[in-house]
């Protein structure tokens, strides 16, 4: 892989350099919160769309937050002398971060966009220039090695991980290394590695430009660069999972056949992962003709491993062979190339007898169980993130339920968890419903159809009475014998405990 053509990054052995330029950044409220005041809502989400010229007209004065806007944002030339009343561009320019343009002029290297941390804090994600977000022109660049900064992939995986404190953290693929920032929050030792070397240059800029603590930083594809004898209590990647004719990309083609490397990254995490520890992916997979896509992605699942699996989303093979096609900007060049393009990548499909991809998350947890859980489901619905807590509590419902049997849970105690609300569905003036829905306001904001009992049960559930208790009240109310109800209602309040509707007290 060559960068030659990618303009020289900043130096990332000067952290003096990158420490005085957070100072100067912060102290010009170049930050989220900063950005939204100065460019206002509708500039400020066009930018996220790779639209600058609402943030050119909201960036025409002076002031210092506006010079850094122009200068890292909008990659624009600025006078010397004005970036000079706010920056240390003598020290900027030596290292790296700056490059002087014509006689009076200095201009960025690399883009730094600020970005919010969970609990407030101020980080700067470093990318190449024009590449900070996708949108619907394309990532800017076509060159193999560039390093793209925070897409929506990115923040959903940070939203979906598990975030406890942990001794060793690992982050495959690290891109700009915005996994690796989240990660040295909470891990005391952060192992980021890459296959482009670029990406681990950036990466190391963006952790020093965010004030966070340095990574151990490893180049190689996958595993690869990790010893046989490590383990980690967490992994994270969101991984080149795009499933194209050849790599051209390396940020997002991962170079194996079909959806090979999201398979081969699942089943080789399970010897990395200490027990009791999480390896939580982003991933595309095929829906193959004539197979259960689901029983595909069980098969991926290591050996004593729970496995949660949630496909969010799935296109048909001509519309993700033309989003990834805009992604690298390919519909804006010359008509016959891109169309030569686009029917290898149906040539592809068509001799795989793909007919569709599905996108979604990963999340294994090890465990010493002799009895595994393996929860695969299809859910496009709106979320609400974070889910780090949501996936780190779906895998203490797991282990609670398979240390029960039917007469333990009937001995339990529950309560209806928080902003769970009950639908009646029917006809107007019926005296009964035609079925009853529970439905969560928060996490994965799920609804599921119980009958009259399962409402009943959990709309009783309080935590004062076991589940035992309350079914007896519940024959009696009826008229049903309590034996055959206690006999047939355990598998339902599994499911509303397996799905988060009912919480274990005690």
């Amino acid at each position: 892989m060559s960068n030659s053509t990618l303009p020289t990054l900043p130096a990332s052995d000067r952290p003096e350099v990158a420490a005085r330029l957070r100072d100067a950044l912060l102290g010009a409220a170049f930050t989220a919160d900063g950005l939204l005041d100065l460019l206002g809502a509708p500039a400020y989400a066009a930018l996220a769309r790779s639209e600058t010229v609402p943030a050119l007209r909201a960036t025409r004065g002076d002031t210092p937050l506006e010079t850094l806007v122009r200068l890292f944002l909008l990659q624009q030339p600025v006078p010397h002398a004005r970036v000079a009343d706010v920056l240390p561009v003598a020290e900027c320019v030596e290292s790296g971060w700056l490059v002087s343009v014509g006689t009076d002029e200095v201009a960025a290297t690399v883009d730094v966009r600020p970005y919010g941390g969970p609990d407030g804090e101020d980080w700067f994600i470093v990318s190449d220039l024009g590449c900070a977000v996708g949108g619907a022109g394309g990532i800017g660049s076509r060159e193999e090695g560039v390093v793209l900064g925070v897409g929506g992939a990115s923040t959903t995986l940070a939203g979906i991980t598990v975030r406890t404190p942990v001794p060793a953290a690992l982050d495959l693929g690290t891109g700009s290394g915005i996994q690796a920032l989240h990660a040295a929050r909470h891990a005391t030792r952060v192992t980021a590695t890459d296959l482009n070397p670029r990406a681990l240059h950036i990466t190391a800029l963006t952790l020093a430009l965010s004030g966070a603590p340095a990574a151990d930083l490893r180049e190689g594809s996958l595993f690869e660069p990790v010893r046989d004898d490590e383990t980690y209590e967490l992994i994270v990647s969101n991984p080149p999972f795009v499933i194209s004719p050849g790599a051209r990309l390396t940020y997002r083609d991962g170079g194996m056949g079909g959806d090979d490397l999201c398979r081969s990254l699942v089943q080789q995490a399970g010897d990395r992962l200490r027990e009791g520890g999480f390896a939580q992916f982003l991933a595309n997979w095929q829906h193959v003709e004539g197979e259960d896509w689901q029983d595909r992605l069980r098969s991926w699942v290591p050996r004593g491993c729970d496995a949660w699996i949630v496909q969010r989303e799935v296109q048909d093979v001509t519309q993700y062979a033309e989003l990834w096609l805009r992604d690298a900007g390919d519909h804006q060049g010359d008509t016959a190339t891109y169309e030569a393009l686009y029917d290898a990548w149906l040539d592809e499909f068509e001799a795989r007898k793909v007919k569709a991809v599905g996108f979604g998350w990963i999340t294994l947890r090890r465990t010493d169980s002799d009895a595994p859980s393996i929860t695969v489901e299809e859910w496009p619905h709106p979320v609400e993130q974070p889910l780090g807590d949501t996936v780190r509590e779906h895998f203490d419902r797991v282990d609670y339920l398979r240390a029960r049997d039917d007469a333990a849970l009937l001995a339990a105690h529950f309560r209806l968890a928080d902003e769970v609300i009950q639908e009646q569905v029917g006809l107007p003036g019926a005296e009964d419903p035609e079925h009853v829905v529970l439905r969560q306001h928060r996490g994965m904001r799920r609804a599921t159809k119980v009958d009259t009992v399962g409402a009943g049960f959990a709309g009783v559930c309080d935590g004062t009475l076991s589940a035992g208790r309350i079914l007896d009240a519940i024959a009696q109310l009826v008229g049903e014998d309590p034996v055959l109800l206690r006999d047939r209602t355990p598998a339902q309040i599994r499911l509303l405990v397996e799905q988060g509707f009912l919480e274990p007290v005690g």
